[in-house]
């Protein structure tokens, strides 16, 4: 277990495996979520024994992208989900660094952590839409030297007090301090992709990748790959679930996922973790929109999470 391990890692990682929820919780068609249950959901989610709520980080809705996300802004909407939960982790997937000031992220990231008892596992990536980069006067071609930058400015006004530190951002002399710190030296960060690096240098730098979905077949091998560079460092895969109401059909590919009934997906989740996967995140978002998303969710963790 990583040194930067607070109280949502834990909850991520102490056991075998885990199993956590992307927002938005929805079965609704359409790039725009209905926003009105979320937080509800969010609680509902908790009771189910889902290990973590994963909070989305799209600055600009691009229609041609076909995503929104969850809407809210990532740090308001963690504040207010984590005043409305008790224990399960909080974690983003993944927030968009080379758009953001990393002083901005170090702010935010320690305040929610603080003020949720050290339940924030921040993941990170150096974004997927390129008409943002130009919106927010960032050159493309430099996300992955700004991504590395704010990594390293981010454990640099954590873990030190009035740090001194020269970046593409600005500068730091020494006269000024971040507050609040996080509740451990520094919090845990989990790259979403190669966001522009080398394996090398995730492994070495990150407290855990997260990738996307993958045959069981493909991520045995690439869970190789990332524990030959990582050692024990967890690996995430998100997982995309139209979950099918009767629980015996067969599985179909979808967009970084599958539907299918309960029976197949068990197995397959089954098959995930026997290949190394630390911790799965579930999207139930292109479930049949007709499904009630409470049932969809009591069906998962009925036949999915209980039998894991």
């Amino acid at each position: 277990m990583t040194d930067h391990a607070n109280r949502g890692y834990r909850r991520l990682f102490d056991d075998e495996f885990s199993v956590g929820l992307f927002f938005p919780i929805t079965t609704a068609d359409g790039p725009v979520p209905p926003l009105g249950e979320q937080t509800d959901l969010a609680a509902y989610a908790e009771e189910l024994g889902f290990d973590a709520l994963w909070f989305r980080d799209v600055p600009l809705f691009w229609p041609r992208f076909d995503d929104a996300g969850q809407v809210y802004d990532p740090w308001v909407f963690l504040s207010h989900i984590a005043a409305n939960t008790d224990d399960v982790a909080l974690a983003t997937g993944s927030i968009v660094l080379p758009l953001r000031h990393p002083l901005h992220v170090a702010k935010a990231a320690a305040s929610v952590d603080r003020l949720s008892d050290g339940r924030l596992v921040l993941g990170v990536a150096s974004g997927d839409r390129p008409p943002e980069y130009p919106a927010f006067g960032v050159d493309e071609d430099d996300a992955g030297e700004l991504f590395r930058e704010s990594v390293r400015t981010l454990r640099t006004v954590w873990a030190e007090e009035y740090p001194e530190i020269e970046t593409p951002f600005g500068t730091l002399d020494g006269s000024m301090d971040l507050l609040p710190k996080p509740t451990t030296e520094t919090l845990p960060l989990l790259v979403t992709g190669h966001a522009g690096q080398s394996l090398e240098w995730i492994g070495e730098r990150g407290d855990g990748w997260v990738y996307y979905q993958r045959t069981a077949e493909d991520v045995a091998e690439q869970v190789d790959d990332w524990r030959a560079v990582a050692g024990e460092k967890p690996y995430v895969q998100v997982l995309h679930v139209a979950l099918a109401e009767d629980p015996t059909a067969g599985p179909e590919r979808i967009h970084q996922g599958y539907a299918a009934g309960t029976d197949w997906l068990r197995e397959h989740v089954r098959d995930l973790r026997d290949a190394g996967v630390d911790h799965v995140i579930v999207n139930v978002r292109q479930t049949d929109p007709g499904r009630d998303v409470r049932a969809v969710l009591d069906q998962f963790a009925d036949d999915v999470l209980a039998e894991i």
